[in-house]
């Protein structure tokens, strides 16, 4: 699979990622408003704990990044007010 440079628009949020699976665990969403949600990563950032997603949490953001299956590794991006 081949990852795509996109830049997406949503809200961060906590979910169950991979339910049922040895990957089983609460991480970082990112859920735009066409209801798409994808695991969230920052590009260099550890991929099961980051602080700086944390902080996000709650907040829409406008991020630019990587779309590899449903995964999306950002490069960069701004809190919508």
């Amino acid at each position: 699979m081949e990852a795509e440079q996109r830049r997406i628009t949503g809200t961060v949020a906590r979910a169950q990622i991979a339910p049922g699976s040895k990957s089983d665990r609460v991480g970082v969403v990112l859920r735009t408003q066409k209801g798409d949600e994808y695991v969230l990563r920052r590009m260099g950032g550890n991929a099961f704990r980051d602080e700086a997603l944390d902080e996000l949490v709650g907040a829409t953001i406008t991020a630019t990044g990587l779309v590899a299956g449903q995964t999306f590794i950002m490069k960069d991006w701004t809190v919508e007010k």
